[in-house]
């Protein structure tokens, strides 16, 4: 969700409220100036659910791995 700083600053109990199932963006003069995001819910939960169904062997260690590879790959 995007919303202006003064609407957010305005209505904060409301985009708290909102914080537990999606991230706010927060603009200011028509740019992103901030982006709230719930802190109980960790990048690969959020990729493993995009990832559902796709590969069942998916978990943090394997993610990091691949991701190490790719970054020696790009760098050699």
């Amino acid at each position: 969700m995007v919303v202006t700083a003064t609407e957010f600053k305005t209505n904060f109990g409301k985009y708290l409220d909102l914080i537990a199932h999606e991230d706010i963006f927060i603009t200011k003069n028509g740019k992103t100036i901030a982006k709230v995001v719930n802190p109980h819910v960790s990048a690969v939960d959020s990729i493993r659910g995009i990832l559902n169904g796709i590969s069942d062997d998916i978990n943090p260690d394997s993610l990091r791995e691949e991701r190490l590879s790719r970054y020696e790959e790009d760098n050699d």
